[in-house]
C-alpha cells in the first residue's frame, strides 16, 4: 500500500502509525523511496517541510527546450504536477520557474534560462504551514517551491495540500474560538472521554473567571438594594459588552490569520475601534434608554444609557487588544476566544454599571 502512495501521503501515514509499525512501512519501499520518506518525515510538524512532496519536475537552466521536454516526459509519470517546471543550477539551487505552456510554445533550441521567470515565490522548509497556504492563495499558485538552508530545491507544496492545511487551520481556530482543544480525529469517531477532556479545562477556568462578576455584584450590594430596578438591565448590558468584544476579537483574529493585520497595525486599529465602538455604544444606548424611561424612570435610563456606551466601548477594546497581547507573548491569537473575551467583558461591565449607578444616583460608595 505505502509503495503506491504519493511521497507526501506516505510521510503523513508514517507519522500516524505507531513507532513499532514504522519499520514495516519502510520494508515495502525501495531504497530511494525509503531515503525520501525518512527525509520528509524528519521535518517538524506544522512546517512546509512536513507538508511538501519530493515528486516534482526540475530541469537545469543551461539546457534547451527540446531537452527540457524530454526530461519532462521521463519525469511526468512520477511527478505530482507537471504544469510548473522548476529551473535549477548544477548544485540544485532554485533559479526560476517555467510553465509547461511556455515550453510547448517555445522554439526547440531556445535556452530554458531565456524563458524562465527568475522572481519566484518560495518557502523554506521551516516556514509555518499556514504561511505556505497563505502564499499559495495570495499569489494563486498551482504549487509553491520549498528550499533548504542552502537555497537547494527540496520539494513543492501543491495547491490541494495547501487547501487541506487551510481547512485544518480554520477548524483549529474555530475550536479555539469556543475554547475547545484540538481533536485527534473526526468529530464522529472521537471518544466521549476525548471530547470531555478537550472541553473541560477551559470551561472550569472560565467558571472561576466569572467569579469576578459575582464579586462585583456583591461589592455593590447596597446600590442594588436601593435601586432594585438596576438588576433588570444587568444581563442586557453585560451581554452587549461581551457581544461587541467577541465581534472585535473575531475580526482581529481572522485578519491576523490571513495576513491582513500585523502587530505593527495595532495603534491604527485601536483608534478606529474606539470610533466604531463609541458609535455602536451610542446607537445601542439610544435604543435601551427608551426602555429605561418606561421601566424605571429618567435617572435609571441615564445610568443605563451611559453604561451601555462605556461597556460596549470597553468590551470592543478588550476584544481588539487581546489578540495582539497574545501574539506579543508568542501565543495563538485564536485563544482570544469568545468565551474568554465575554468573561472579561462581563466582569468589566458589572463594575462599570454599578460604579456609574452609585455615582449618578448619589449613593454612598461601598
Amino acid at each position: 500500500l505505502a509503495a503506491t502512495m504519493d511521497a507526501d501521503e506516505r510521510a503523513d501515514l508514517f507519522h500516524l502509525v505507531a513507532p513499532g509499525r514504522q519499520p514495516a512501512i519502510l520494508r515495502q519501499l525501495s531504497q530511494k523511496e525509503r531515503d525520501d520518506l525518512t527525509k520528509l518525515a524528519s521535518y517538524a510538524e506544522g512546517t512546509a517541510g512536513a507538508v511538501m512532496t519530493s515528486e516534482y519536475v526540475s530541469v537545469p537552466v543551461t539546457i534547451d527546450v527540446a531537452e527540457a521536454l524530454s526530461l519532462l516526459r521521463a519525469s511526468a509519470p512520477d511527478a505530482e504536477t507537471i504544469y510548473q517546471v522548476y529551473c535549477v543550477d548544477k548544485e540544485g539551487r532554485l533559479q526560476g520557474t517555467v510553465s509547461l505552456r511556455q515550453l510547448i510554445l517555445a522554439a526547440p533550441h531556445q535556452c530554458v534560462e531565456e524563458l524562465m521567470v527568475s522572481e519566484v515565490v518560495f518557502a523554506s522548509v521551516e516556514t509555518p504551514q499556514e504561511e505556505v497556504s497563505r502564499l499559495i492563495a495570495h499569489y494563486d499558485l498551482l504549487a509553491l517551491p520549498v528550499i533548504n538552508g542552502g537555497d537547494r530545491l527540496v520539494g513543492i507544496v501543491t495547491y490541494d495540500d495547501a487547501m487541506d492545511v487551510a481547512a485544518e487551520e480554520a477548524t483549529e481556530d474555530m475550536h479555539k474560538g469556543v475554547s475547545v482543544g484540538k481533536l485527534e480525529g473526526s468529530l464522529r469517531s472521537v471518544s466521549l472521554f476525548e471530547l470531555y477532556r478537550k472541553r473541560v479545562v477551559w470551561l472550569v477556568l472560565l467558571v472561576f473567571a466569572n467569579i469576578f462578576s459575582g464579586a462585583g455584584i456583591a461589592y455593590f450590594e447596597e446600590t442594588i438594594e436601593a435601586y432594585i430596578a438596576l438588576v433588570f438591565f444587568l444581563p442586557l448590558l453585560v451581554d452587549s459588552g461581551g457581544n461587541a468584544g467577541s465581534q472585535a476579537a473575531t475580526l482581529m483574529v481572522r485578519g491576523m490569520a490571513t495576513g491582513d493585520v500585523r502587530t505593527r497595525d495595532w495603534a491604527k486599529l485601536l483608534g478606529r475601534e474606539v470610533g466604531v465602538a463609541l458609535a455602536l455604544g451610542l446607537t445601542m444606548a439610544l435604543a435601551v434608554s427608551v426602555v429605561g424611561i418606561f421601566r424605571a424612570g429618567s435617572e435609571i435610563a441615564l445610568v443605563v444609557a451611559l453604561s451601555m456606551v462605556l461597556i460596549v466601548t470597553v468590551g470592543s477594546l478588550i476584544g481588539m487588544i487581546l489578540p495582539f497581547i497574545l501574539q506579543r507573548f508568542k501565543l495563538d491569537p485564536a485563544t482570544a476566544s469568545a468565551p474568554l473575551v465575554t468573561s472579561i467583558a462581563d466582569a468589566s461591565g458589572v463594575l462599570i454599571y454599578f460604579a456609574l449607578a452609585t455615582a449618578i444616583l448619589g449613593l454612598p460608595t461601598p
